[in-house]
């Protein structure tokens, strides 16, 4: 037995696996083949790059993904703590500065003494588990030759699901003779102001870091970005991969196509929202979130896209105060990959069929930031204890809690087994009589998750 935990990618569970383990005075062999190699959507040679949205959702107690990062933060996550500290202002969410976030967190591992970075892809699984304990954390976008190993040691013949990434453009290139800042309901005018009082009121929000820009539309303006939407040219997907597209990250031309006003009940609904123009709700609204901590890059929120590079250039430059916006990233379609946990994994991450084999992140089927990151520490406490010798022994959460519920939820029997959020609905029922007021319910489910961390 060799006298280091092997960990197999440096994304978000990846680098999280590694810090755990390494706090614990366990050597670690981090692989990740970034730069040698890249992947089809990342671009910097840091650990942990952020590849689609920046936010790492809601900071509340009664949205389960702000449930999952407070019992994070209780087990020492570092990099709910990083994100922490790399936030940029995003309302009630967690959102980062991307590139601050990932420099930081490669930051503190490059200065652990206790793990070796190794900038090389992995393509011998087997090999590396007959000598030790590897944990594989290499994400939704896994290497061909990786992915095929892996299917290998797991006897799976299905491993890819497909979603977007959404487009980025500056701050100063927006219109701000229509644009205007504000979350959801602050906007709208109180009905004992004036409309210049109001306006007023608009204008010395813009300077307190309000968290959103929001771009109003009419129903001329939407109808003709819509037409222009469901005309414009996608990059070319083989047949396959149209049927593998992830309901949970659609790309906003398939959801256009389903209806004309598709868009105005999602992404772009302006529930909640008054246009400064005109002092009433706007018939579509578009919403740009804040990408960078210096305020300057934002990106477009629910706009993930498979559209060509030009055509997103033309057809979201219809949308009222994008008219000469400069894209400093444009979206794009890229595949993801995760292994059919369901009949592979146990509670701990561990592959059922060799114990010296985790899995870690949205290979495993959890899908988002928090969720990767809560894969990656269950999966490396257990390592740890296998390492320690206590091979009787499983490191399990509660049901009760978000990162027990979703290690259950991907450990259990599913013929239909699809990658999961956080959310309230996988975790049991509470005691009793059923509570009504779905806010009141959702924070006495977070009341009892704490309190069993509180008798950890």
């Amino acid at each position: 037995m060799v006298d280091y935990i092997t960990v197999i990618g440096g994304g978000l569970a990846g680098t999280e696996a590694a810090y755990q383990i390494a706090k614990k005075g366990i050597k670690v062999k981090l692989y990740e083949m970034k730069p040698v190699k890249f992947s089809e959507a990342h671009f910097s040679k840091n650990l942990a790059e952020i590849v689609c949205s920046n936010s790492f959702k809601s900071n509340l107690l009664t949205n389960a993904c702000g449930l999952l990062k407070e019992e994070l933060r209780r087990l020492d996550s570092l990099l709910i703590n990083i994100a922490d500290k790399t936030s940029v202002p995003a309302g009630q969410a967690l959102a980062v500065d991307r590139e601050e976030f990932s420099k930081a967190v490669t930051k503190k591992l490059e200065e652990n003494k206790l793990i070796k970075i190794i900038h090389e892809e992995v393509t011998n699984i087997e090999k590396i588990a007959k000598e030790g304990i590897v944990i594989i954390a290499t994400g939704p976008l896994t290497s061909k030759d990786l992915s095929e190993e892996i299917l290998k040691i797991t006897g799976q013949d299905k491993l890819y699901f497909y979603d977007a990434a959404a487009p980025i453009v500056t701050k100063e290139s927006i219109d701000f003779d229509i644009a205007f800042y504000g979350d959801r309901y602050s906007q709208e005018k109180k009905k004992e102001e004036s409309i210049e009082e109001w306006k007023q009121r608009l204008s010395k929000q813009n300077n307190e870091g309000q968290s959103y820009i929001n771009l109003p539309m009419n129903k001329e303006e939407y109808e003709k970005f819509w037409r222009e939407l469901v005309e414009a040219e996608v990059v070319t997907l083989h047949e396959f991969e149209k049927r593998e597209i992830f309901e949970g990250c659609m790309p906003i031309e398939i959801m256009a196509k389903r209806g004309i006003d598709t868009l105005r009940f999602g992404p772009l609904k302006p529930v909640g929202f008054d246009d400064p123009r005109t002092g009433k709700r706007p018939y579509a609204l578009v919403q740009l979130r804040q990408d960078d901590s210096k305020a300057s890059l934002y990106n477009l929120v629910g706009f993930q896209t498979n559209l060509k590079f030009g055509e997103q250039k033309r057809v979201f430059s219809l949308i009222p105060g994008l008219q000469n916006a400069e894209f400093v990233k444009y979206g794009v379609m890229h595949r993801n990959t995760y292994i059919n946990s369901s009949e592979l994994l146990d509670e701990t991450y561990n592959l059922i069929s060799n114990k010296n084999i985790y899995f870690a992140g949205q290979i495993t089927g959890v899908e988002g930031y928090v969720e990767s990151i809560s894969s990656g520490m269950v999966a490396a406490f257990n390592a740890i204890n296998k390492f320690k010798g206590n091979n009787d022994t499983k490191i399990v959460f509660s049901e009760n809690t978000v990162i027990g519920a979703l290690a259950k939820y991907i450990s259990t029997p599913n013929e239909k087994f699809q990658p999961m959020n956080a959310n309230f609905g996988i975790l049991p029922e509470l005691e009793g009589k059923r509570i009504k007021d779905k806010k009141e319910r959702y924070q006495k489910l977070s009341e009892r998750s704490l309190k069993e961390f509180n008798n950890m």
